[in-house]
């Protein structure tokens, strides 16, 4: 898969919603996961979207995810800047020239799901989250 860039948009709890109605809007195929999914969570947080991507006929992508009660959203910043692919050497080096000068909120390490995932804010203030997705073996 070639490295892609696209939009992530952080809800407070609508995630799950909001994604719907764009599936609606543009159409395509909606996944879906939560917190609890993958055990980041207990309580009401369990239902909440970790990660929600869409992929329509256009060829758009759209990501979102909600925002658990122990994290922070900012109206007017809850948007971030997705960079995501398998090219672990591409990738990572993207990293490194972000995080120059950059806030790291998250490293780049091994995430539950199984890719390699970070998150940063870099010198400018733009929030950017990269995924390195891991080999899958077919079954």
């Amino acid at each position: 898969m070639a490295s892609r860039l696209n939009p992530y948009v952080n809800f407070e709890s609508n995630a799950r919603a909001a994604m719907e109605f764009y599936k609606s809007v543009f159409g395509g195929e909606l996944n879906l996961s939560t917190f609890g999914d993958y055990g980041q969570s207990t309580g009401t947080d369990a239902a909440l979207i970790m990660h929600a991507q869409l992929e329509t006929p256009g060829g758009f992508t759209l990501m979102a995810s909600d925002t658990p009660a122990h994290m922070t959203r900012t109206v007017g910043t809850n948007m971030s800047i997705s960079l995501s692919g398998t090219d672990e050497a591409e990738l990572t080096g993207y990293w490194n020239g972000l995080a120059d000068g950059a806030t790291i909120t998250q490293p780049l390490a091994k995430a539950p799901w199984g890719d390699s995932f970070g998150m940063l804010v870099d010198k400018f203030g733009i929030a950017w989250l990269v995924n390195i997705s891991a080999p899958r073996t077919v079954t």
